[in-house]
């Protein structure tokens, strides 16, 4: 039994004839004797008697149309919500942010994106990108930003910054007064680095193996602010991409760009595009790109 035949037997039932349910509904009167037959057989019981030139619901007949109309009810709930849905009324999106990008880029997109749509509720879950890449790949996450490339193969992404990581040492630092830098140089140097849930850890660690050493990690953190105040007050060296270091206070820090080698520090929304997505999901993706967009390059 399915709604269309829930429906015809409660317009019957309405009617209490099967040619005015027919005309009502836009079909013919074959058609409704054909479903309520159906029905009949497929429950196993009789559903309509005939009271002279009208029809009347059995016992079985009312139980059944009852729980029929709370059941098309339902149905006609849910498509509303739908449309709803599909109208931008509403809806939920849950967005991984790594800390150190969240303030610097997207106050402005969740901004406008709530003015435009203020019924959509936005759950934001602070994370380094490895563990938002690993959530938006598992579906813990509806669209995450993480540092590309990604691991994950089965995520699409929109690329919108490309940056280089700078040296960030205390005044004191014997570097402190160069024009660039060179990553071998830092050998010696204790490191004040993300945590290991955060791409740029796995960054750094793999260029300095490239350069011939394992770096001294000191302290991790997963608040850029600390990380950058650690350095301040000389408990070590870190590394940091060009938009950290201008939110930085320089005065208590040497901010150098590294040169050898340059390590690239990109950045991408990622969702899955073989997973079914909400509206407000897809609606999301593009205003972010929309907004980004410009900023690219």
């Amino acid at each position: 039994m399915d709604i269309r035949q829930m429906q015809v037997l409660i317009e019957v039932a309405r009617q209490r004839s099967f040619t005015k349910a027919a005309e009502v509904m836009y079909i013919t009167q074959p058609t409704i004797s054909k479903t309520i037959k159906a029905m009949e057989e497929e429950l196993g019981v009789v559903l309509f008697d005939r009271v002279g030139k009208k029809i009347e619901l059995t016992d079985a007949g009312r139980i059944i149309a009852t729980q029929a109309q709370q059941i098309v009810t339902s149905f006609q709930n849910l498509t509303a919500e739908l449309d709803d849905l599909r109208n931008l009324k509403k809806g939920h999106l849950r967005i991984g942010l790594p800390p150190m990008v969240g303030a610097s880029f997207f106050p402005k997109v969740i901004g406008e994106f709530h003015q435009r749509y203020p019924d959509i509720t936005i759950q934001l879950f602070e994370d380094g990108a490895k563990k938002v890449e690993q959530d938006v790949a598992g579906g813990l996450l509806d669209v995450g930003v993480v540092v590309l490339p990604t691991v994950e193969a089965e995520l699409s992404c929109f690329p919108f910054v490309e940056e280089k990581l700078n040296l960030v040492v205390h005044p004191s630092h014997p570097l402190a007064a160069r024009e660039s830098a060179d990553l071998a140089e830092l050998s010696q140097d204790g490191f004040v680095l993300f945590r290991e849930d955060f791409t740029l850890h796995d960054r750094i660690i793999g260029e300095c193996a490239k350069a011939g050493f394992q770096p001294h990690v000191i302290y991790e953190s997963s608040q850029w602010d600390l990380i950058s105040e650690m350095v301040a007050v000389g408990l070590g060296i870190t590394l940091l991409p060009e938009t950290i270091c201008r939110e930085i206070d320089d005065e208590g820090v040497r901010i150098i760009p590294l040169v050898k080698p340059v390590i690239p520090w990109k950045l991408g929304i990622v969702w899955r595009d073989d997973r079914y997505q909400s509206f407000a999901t897809r609606e999301w993706i593009r205003f972010a790109q929309e907004v980004l967009r410009p900023h690219i390059g």
